[in-house]
């Protein structure tokens, strides 16, 4: 059941017809993913899945982002741990990709600003991609010395390329939304003020589909997906944790600190 009780970190309005938007709701932080909102994120699909009454989720972010990512700085002042599950962010990472792999819904994000690294994966995974002209995708890993392990390696290949995919994840360079539309990490990008009205147009249409018949459209497509991400998530996931104990990425939180570009040396 989708209660938006159990939500702090997600406003979740459910709409008559079966639509509900979940809107990332941090946008002080440019939603970037605290504690509270990381597990919020990996129950919000399963949650959506076995609620009788959702039709169609659209996922979208408060203010000017879609999300910044992870949120490496101190809780929210209305958080505390004996408000969170107790498990590990590890765990988490892999209920996200899995659990919106998994949700035999439609999934449409309204990306209404920057998605950067893990805010670009929630992004990408969803069936449909509904980007604002501000929108802009990057997955920024590399730039804080850690390696992209909590889903890009999945979802960038399989959307745009191997080749061009590395590219991007061993760069951290951006993509603006008509480029992102170009090589197929977009469905459609639309005017700022349009986006939201799209995304609803196109939720509310499969809202009032044949639901049985749409679940069993995506879903295989999904399993699909699922089966590469078990092959791949796991390693990345330990590469990822292995580089935030680097000297590299210590570096690179030091040079934040401090307000200048990292010397990174491989190490």
């Amino acid at each position: 059941m989708l209660d938006p009780g159990k939500y702090k970190k997600i406003l979740i309005d459910k709409h008559d017809d079966g639509v509900v938007v979940a809107t990332l709701n941090r946008p002080e932080r440019r939603n970037a993913l605290s504690h509270r909102l990381h597990w919020e994120v990996s129950e919000l699909p399963r949650d959506a899945m076995v609620d009788r009454n959702v039709k169609a989720l659209v996922i979208t972010g408060a203010g000017s982002a879609f999300s910044a990512g992870g949120d490496f700085g101190p809780p929210d002042k209305d958080e505390s741990p004996s408000d969170r599950p107790a498990s590990s962010i590890g765990q988490e990472a892999h209920w996200i990709v899995e659990n919106l792999l998994d949700c035999t819904k439609p999934v449409i994000s309204a990306v209404n600003g920057p998605a950067m690294g893990l805010g670009a994966t929630i992004a990408l995974l969803c069936d449909i991609v509904v980007a604002s002209r501000s929108a802009v995708f990057a997955d920024t890993h590399v730039k804080i010395g850690i390696g992209a392990g909590d889903g890009g390696q999945v979802i960038w290949p399989l959307l745009m390329g191997p080749n061009r995919a590395k590219y991007y994840l061993m760069t951290g360079d951006s993509v603006d939304a008509e480029e992102a539309e170009r090589l197929g990490l977009v469905n459609f990008v639309v005017d700022d003020d349009a986006l939201l009205p799209k995304a609803l147009e196109i939720a509310e249409r499969l809202a009032k589909g044949p639901g049985l018949a749409i679940a069993a459209s995506k879903v295989p497509l999904n399993r699909h997906l699922k089966s590469i991400a078990q092959q791949i998530l796991p390693f990345s996931i330990e590469m990822e944790g292995a580089t935030l104990r680097s000297k590299d990425a210590k570096e690179a939180m030091k040079a934040f600190l401090e307000k200048r570009d990292p010397v990174f040396t491989g190490r």
